[in-house]
Parts: C-alpha cells; sequence; structure tokens
C-alpha cells in the first residue's frame, strides 16, 4: 500500500496540478473551437504576450509592486499603531473605530480623485489610496488580537504589579500576533487591489505607469493578449503576497502558537 503524501508536498503539488489541467483545457478549447484571440487568446498566446511585452510590462509591474508594498507598509505601521491605542482605551476605541468603519466601507473609487486632486505627488496619492483599503483589517484584526488574553495570564500580571508597558508587551501583543497575521494576509491582498483600482482612476502614463494603466492602454487598442498578460502579472504578485505573508506568520508562531505547531 503506498504512503499517502505529505500535507506540505499535497499543498504545493495539488494548486499546480490543477493549473496544469485548467490550462490545458482552456488551450484545447480555445484551439478546437477556433475562438478568436481578440475574444479569448489561448495560454500560448498570453505566454507569448508576456515575452515580447516584458520591456513594457516589468517596469510596470515594478511601479505597481512599489505602492503596493509601500501602502502595505503604511497599513500595518498606521493600523497598529491604532489598534494598540484602542486597547489602552475603551473611550478612544468607542470614539474612533466607527470612522475606521467609514474608510472601509467608503468606495475607493469615490474619494481616489479627490486624493488625487490634493496630493500633488502621484506616488504619494495612489500610496494614499491603497493604504486607505488595506488598513481596516489590520486595524480589526489587530485590536481583538489585543483584546482577546487570558484573564487569567492577566490578573497574574496585576497581582506582579506589571506596568501597563509591560502587559503590552508581554502578554497582548503575543496573543495579538496570530490575529494580527490572519489581517495581514487580508491586508496584502487588499493593498494590491487598492493600488490597481488607484491606477486606474489616476490614469497616469509615461515610464512610471503601472499595471492598471497598461491593461487599459491595451484594452483600448484590442491587445487582448497583453490584457491577459497584465492580469497573470498582477495574479501571480497577489499570490506571491499571500505566501510571503504566510511564511512570516510561520515563522513567528511555529514554535508556540498551535496554528503552526500542527504543521
Amino acid at each position: 500500500m503506498n504512503p499517502a503524501p505529505s500535507p506540505r508536498l499535497l499543498r504545493l503539488t495539488a494548486p499546480i496540478a490543477t493549473a496544469l489541467v485548467v490550462l490545458a483545457l482552456w488551450q484545447w478549447a480555445v484551439r478546437a473551437y477556433e475562438v478568436p484571440i481578440y475574444l479569448v487568446p489561448a495560454p500560448t498566446d498570453i505566454a507569448r504576450a508576456l515575452v515580447q511585452d516584458a520591456p513594457l510590462l516589468l517596469p510596470a509591474l515594478m511601479t505597481t509592486l512599489r505602492i503596493t508594498l509601500l501602502a502595505l507598509a503604511a497599513a500595518v505601521v498606521c493600523g497598529v499603531a491604532i489598534a494598540v491605542l484602542f486597547a489602552q482605551s475603551r473611550v478612544l476605541e468607542a470614539s474612533l473605530f466607527p470612522y475606521a468603519v467609514v474608510l472601509q466601507v467608503t468606495p475607493i473609487v469615490a474619494i481616489a480623485p479627490l486624493i488625487i486632486i490634493w496630493v500633488q505627488d502621484t506616488t504619494a496619492a495612489l500610496t494614499l489610496c491603497a493604504t486607505i483599503v488595506a488598513i481596516f483589517p489590520v486595524i480589526s484584526s489587530t485590536a481583538i488580537g489585543l483584546r482577546s488574553v487570558d484573564p487569567g495570564l492577566l490578573d497574574l500580571f496585576r497581582l506582579q504589579r506589571a506596568s501597563r508597558w509591560q502587559v503590552l508587551t508581554r502578554l497582548r501583543v503575543p496573543s495579538a500576533l496570530p490575529s494580527f497575521f490572519g489581517g495581514l494576509r487580508i491586508a496584502a491582498g487588499l493593498a494590491l487591489i487598492g493600488a490597481v483600482v488607484a491606477e486606474f482612476v489616476a490614469g497616469t502614463g509615461g515610464s512610471r505607469s503601472g499595471l492598471a494603466y497598461e491593461l487599459l492602454q491595451a484594452g483600448y487598442q484590442l491587445n487582448v493578449p497583453r490584457v491577459f498578460a497584465a492580469l497573470a502579472l498582477i495574479t501571480a504578485v497577489g499570490i506571491l503576497l499571500y505566501a510571503a505573508t504566510t511564511l512570516a506568520a510561520r515563522w513567528a508562531l511555529r514554535h508556540w502558537h498551535e496554528s503552526e505547531l500542527a504543521q
């Protein structure tokens, strides 16, 4: 009887095998039914566009990636700081948390034009738009984690006359790490979405344009393989960001938290 594959190997090979099957079926369907390239290109056409348009798409990818990473960093720093303030004061949390919810539910396409008008630097404006999209999961998850401490441990710290700073750094922050990394995974994807949407709204061009601008230009030119190639790059960036945040969580939690000890 063959031994069952390890969970880690299965998590790696199963998605790759599924993707290969889907691509093979896609290639066969497009060729068998003679679908025009301007409607749905075959995977080989998309791969060809990736290679031929690499001098155009790769700089655009770097621009979008830079805005995404800047927005994610800003969302983490500001979101964690706000969550810590919320954990220190119930009054402050009750006063300000509804406004964080307002930022979350306000469509970025509605306020991005105003931000782009008010902030003269294009990169700063796009980063601010993406930060607004990405910051709420960090605030919410971190604040919940900071509040969700073991009451017995909290009473023990109080009996030992621990200062508020010691309670925060030695009890609340470690307890909040799993929740923080859960929010970070979501925020990474939202930062990418916010960057792309902000680029769509800004419509910037030139040598520092992002992938959204190249998507618009390819659509205007009916260059559908380039559209799919740009979408493939955006998808690849999203997958890499999710993988990076997952690895960061595993590195931080692997020696003590149940979610990673089970791995």
